[in-house]
């Protein structure tokens, strides 16, 4: 059962981490460690109309850990936080309640099935998307503040 979690598919997703280290000047910035492990991930987003426009991330993490932060990294430019949140709570529901695996975008995440019998492991498998939506609220939340006319005399 061990091979299952620990896929070819999982390794390769590993070695080819998309969108890794830091932005020069991000829009939020997010950190999230998994108590458990010790995984650890900091998320840098910038925002625009509402959307990921860019995204980095520095990831510390086991195997799995890494594999869901690749699928973020290669699908995460264009997303709405709305489609992020949607990703990362299909993606616990997977993995905690036996849920089926998250759509459109993010369906990839389908290959992380198989930690559902692993529970240690599921906070690092959601580190990436917890990190992350935090990242674009913050940044979400900070357009909002410089746009709004409240207050304006």
């Amino acid at each position: 059962m061990i091979d299952d979690l620990y896929s070819a598919k999982i390794l390769t997703l590993v070695a080819n981490m998309p969108r890794a280290g830091r932005l020069a000047a991000p829009d939020a910035t997010s950190e999230k460690t998994a108590k458990l492990c010790g995984s650890r991930i900091v998320v840098d987003v910038t925002v625009q109309d509402g959307k990921v426009v860019d995204y980095a991330q520095d990831v510390s993490a086991c195997a799995l850990g890494q594999a869901a932060a690749a699928i973020l990294g290669a699908n995460v430019i264009g997303a709405e936080l709305s489609e992020i949140e949607l990703a990362r709570d299909s993606l616990a529901a997977m993995l905690k309640s036996n849920g089926s695996p998250p759509a459109g975008r993010f369906a990839e995440l389908a290959v992380l099935e198989p930690v559902k019998d692993y529970p240690a492991r599921h906070a690092s498998t959601l580190l990436a998307f917890d990190a992350t939506v935090e990242a674009v609220r913050k940044a979400t939340a900070r357009s909002e503040t410089r746009t709004s006319t409240a207050g304006a005399a």
